[in-house]
This record gives structure tokens, sequence and C-alpha cells, in this order.
């Protein structure tokens, strides 16, 4: 059975950033929004090292990740988690590539790295909590957007 369902597939190329927490060295979090994290299939997702050289490095030694994908408008999304494999140029790499390019990405990518996703967890606004619906919670946020860039 796939790990990601229908509904995170969507999240996820809807939205496109995520945020990627790894483990440094000395056992602090690191955190980096990608704005390349897609799906690649059903059991894995890929975000591409256009400028990420602590989270690479990070990976390389301890491969366990998480990276979360929220809809910050309706404040739904996931926490995916798993274990990453960076990807260098080789042939691997060029399929990845063609993949993003085929995408329309056309920034320089150093590596690309795959997620296999071990589990993906539901996150949802406590604003649900108080009975709030999707669409209340949606024109309350894009009333608060509207209202911050003078609209």
């Amino acid at each position: 059975m796939a790990v990601l369902s229908t509904e995170a597939k969507r999240v996820v190329d809807e939205q496109r950033l995520g945020f990627v927490a790894t483990v440094n060295a000395d056992g602090t979090p690191n955190l980096s929004p990608k704005g390349t994290v897609t799906v690649l299939d059903d059991d894995h997702l890929v975000f591409a090292d256009i400028r990420s050289p602590r989270t690479v490095a990070n990976l390389r030694e301890r491969p366990t990740v998480e990276i979360n994908v929220i809809d910050p408008i309706v404040r739904k999304g996931y926490r995916f988690r798993g274990s990453a494999t960076v990807v260098d140029p080789g042939p691997r790499f060029d399929e990845l590539l063609a993949f993003y390019r085929a995408r329309g990405s056309s920034s320089p990518i150093e590596t690309i790295v795959v997620i296999r996703v071990e589990r993906a967890e539901p996150v949802i606004s406590p604003a649900y909590d108080q009975g709030a619906s999707e669409d209340e919670v949606r024109s309350q946020w894009v009333e608060h957007v509207a209202t911050l860039h003078g609209r």
C-alpha cells in the first residue's frame, strides 16, 4: 500500500514549499525551507539542492528527515518522516534532473535528495478543534493576508 495518500500528494503538488528538518553534528536541529519539494511516486518525495549545503551534509551523515508541507491558508498539511538518499551527479541524478527540468526548473541543481517516506501524518490547526469549517478558516486567513498587503 502506498504511503502517500492522494490528499497528501495534492497538498505537496499545490504547495511545493516544504520545511525540511535534519540534525546537525552537535545534535541541534536544522530547519530549512525548500521550494522544490515534490512527489516522486507513491512512497517518495524529492527536493533539489539549489542552496542547501548544511541540509545535504546533515543528510549524508544522518539520513533521518522530516518534511512539513502546510497550506497556510486552510492551515492543514502533512508531516512526512523517512530516510533520505543524496543523489550526486551520475545516471540517477540525470534522470531526476530531467524530471525537474520537465517541471520548468531552470535553477542550477547541485544534488537531488530522495526521501523514502515511512510515515505521512496530517497536521491540522487547532482552529478546527473549535468547530471552524475549512471555508471559515480560509476566509479568516485570506482576509488577514489582504490586510497585511493593504488590500
